[in-house]
């Protein structure tokens, strides 16, 4: 399907990519991965032509298609149901021939290749793929220009999937997208009979849509089987093995040196000395293996305070009076909650955000909140309001008018902008790099509670990492909405659903919301196939018995998962204690790193210090013996 040869690309003199070569058969599904910066980017551009390289080949099997997701979102007045369906030009050029010619031959040849590109089914084919990614029947009809910017990327997507190309090209495609979008492109990927190289920063979807991984790292591209976790254990595997090579290279150079000092001199060992100065000669200089430097978070832990952190009963909030975006929220929240918003864009969980973050006010109902409380929020809309033409130290030293410098950047290095870094302009950093220094801004005053609203937004695979271990090792309470499911299922133990109007508890978890969805997505695709009559009375007896079976089975397992959610969020708030006491192990055990603990003059706090491992480690272990007890309780609940 694709083949690249010694491909070279340089900007203003530097080598981006050098002389890479690769090969990908037609319908495999390859993740491209690597830092932000490294290229990948640019690579897919010059596959699709863009970019011209500047050196080497990129070829693609004769008549296959590509598409490339437009990076200009559509606009115009034309419905968006008609914005996906002119992406198909040889349909649109085919339709409008079939009504004006008068050539017998010729409107055969028409027809004929009508039926061959399945022109008749669509219509149907581009309102399911919008369906899928957010936009209902109403909307589908409405023009493009009635919706934002981030909307009509989701028509540019969409317009692309329709077009059902040999070779697709994707990159971030779930950038504008919410978690049930994000679910339902992951399904039809994994569907997808073509050929896909994808750009992403979302662990789940590598793992399941893919099953193959590009990394790209210093200019070259090398090839793993399997999804993202497989490469993740590999390559720590190959780091792990050249290290070792390493070490076992150094101390036989050692020796060898060794030998050659001590003999050299002498007459009758000067032969087998130089025979050793020959084989360090063929040695070479040992190549240490340098990993990428991880990046860290560490958010400041607050000071607690007594439940509730916020109540809010019975109440209403929105934009204009009269008018509500929620209803009825009942919603209590406490310093060791850990809460995902769940529910497609539009349905109010960034207004719900927005109140708990006390930026709406109730329309009725009432709210109570610690008058002490102090909340950390994010958005991602935020990184516009930074000051271009000012440093990420001149920020935070505005924050911190009467603190000495060095105090300054101690926080700024919490989030890793150490150095020069700190005195870079912000209009001169990157998309993850502006997120973390609104990380950095909004927990300088170590808050009580956090809102983020999809802050995994341009953030590599390691700084989502470094964000969840931020977030689990965070003292205080956590509201966040994502699109990122690993994030989600990593940092929460309550999911809470907003739709229709309404806020309730989704009983269950990131794995059964997914199917959840896939399943209403299923029966609204029958729904409309039959006129809205269920499928299941429609075929011979034993189908619909075999149907029945299958549906029954499902409700007994889906019942089965709601008597054991209860335990399951247990589970899950084991497994985050788990890690948060882990973390404040690694502390305590990099603090005892430090050989000045151990003068005497030390002697007391070495004492304290000894004595607060103790106690994590025995908390530890206590937590570790309940979560296996609660892990096979909920085990034998669902089996």
């Amino acid at each position: 399907m694709l083949q690249i040869t010694d491909l070279t690309y340089r900007i203003g003199g530097r080598v981006i990519l050098d002389q890479v070569s690769l090969t990908i058969p037609s319908g495999h599904k390859v993740g491209l991965i690597g830092r932000n910066g490294a290229g990948k980017s640019t690579l897919l551009k010059l596959i699709s032509g863009e970019l011209a390289t500047d050196g080497g080949d990129v070829r693609l099997s004769k008549r296959a298609r590509m598409g490339v997701v437009s990076q200009e979102a559509p606009s115009g007045s034309r419905s968006l149901l008609e914005t996906v369906l002119a992406a198909d030009t040889e349909r649109a050029s085919l339709l409008e021939e079939a009504e004006t010619t008068t050539d017998p031959n010729r409107i055969a040849e028409v027809h004929t290749r009508l039926a061959d590109i399945d022109a008749h089914t669509a219509e149907a084919r581009a309102a399911s793929i919008l369906s899928g990614l957010g936009f209902d029947a109403d909307a589908q009809q409405r023009a493009c220009d009635d919706f934002s910017g981030g909307w009509r990327m989701r028509v540019a997507l969409a317009a692309t999937l329709f077009l059902r190309p040999d070779l697709l090209l994707l990159d971030e495609p779930t950038n504008h997208l919410d978690l049930e979008a994000t679910i339902w492109l992951e399904n039809y990927l994994i569907n997808y009979p073509g050929t896909i190289i994808l750009i992403s920063h979302d662990r789940d979807l590598l793992n399941r849509a893919v099953k193959t991984i590009a990394h790209l790292h210093d200019g070259t591209v090398t090839l793993y089987g399997g999804n993202y976790d497989k490469f993740a254990k590999t390559r720590r595997e190959q780091m792990e093995l050249a290290s070792k090579h390493y070490d076992k290279q150094i101390a036989q150079q050692k020796h060898l040196q060794s030998f050659i000092d001590r003999f050299r001199a002498k007459a009758s060992k000067a032969k087998q000395a130089q025979s050793r100065i020959k084989m360090l000669e063929k040695m070479g200089p040992a190549i240490a293996v340098v990993e990428d430097r991880s990046i860290s978070f560490d958010f400041p832990s607050p000071k607690e305070l007594p439940p509730p952190l916020i109540n809010i009963h019975d109440g209403d909030v929105g934009y204009s009076e009269g008018n509500p975006v929620l209803r009825n929220i009942s919603l209590r929240i406490d310093m060791d909650d850990r809460i995902a918003l769940l529910g497609a864009n539009g349905n109010g969980k960034s207004t719900l955000a927005k109140l708990l973050a006390d930026r709406l006010q109730l329309m009725s109902g009432e709210k109570h909140s610690s008058n002490k409380l102090r909340i950390g929020y994010f958005a991602q809309h935020q990184t516009d309001e930074l000051r271009g033409d000012e440093t990420p130290y001149q920020h935070m030293a505005s924050l911190m008018p009467d603190v000495i410098e060095h105090k300054v950047r101690a926080q700024l290095g919490r989030f890793a902008f150490e150095g020069q870094k700190g005195d870079t302009k912000v209009k001169d950093l990157s998309g993850g790099e502006k997120a973390r220094l609104l990380f950095a801004l909004m927990t300088l005053d170590a808050p009580h509670m956090l809102i983020l609203d999809e802050p995994t937004n341009h953030l590599d695979i390691d700084s989502r990492d470094a964000l969840n271990h931020a977030l689990n090792a965070y003292e205080g309470a956590v509201i966040i909405i994502s699109h990122d499911p690993y994030l989600i299922e990593a940092c929460a133990d309550r999911l809470v659903l907003v739709s229709d109007g309404t806020v309730s508890a989704f009983e269950g978890d990131v794995a059964e919301y997914r199917q959840y969805l896939l399943d209403r997505a299923r029966m609204e695709r029958r729904a409309n196939k039959n006129g809205g009559d269920d499928a299941s009375g429609n075929g011979n007896g034993n189908g619909k018995d075999a149907k029945r079976d299958r549906k029954a089975e499902r409700q007994r397992a889906a019942e089965k998962r709601k008597v054991a959610a209860p335990v399951k969020r247990e589970v899950q708030k084991l497994e985050a204690d788990m890690e948060k006491l882990s973390a404040k192990k690694a502390k305590i055990e990099l603090d005892m790193a430090d050989q000045t603990l151990y003068e005497d003059a030390n002697a007391d706090k070495l004492a304290k210090v000894r004595q607060d491992l103790s106690k994590v480690e025995n908390d530890l272990a206590m937590i570790e013996q309940k979560w296996i007890e609660k892990q096979e309780e909920y085990d034998a609940m669902v089996a």
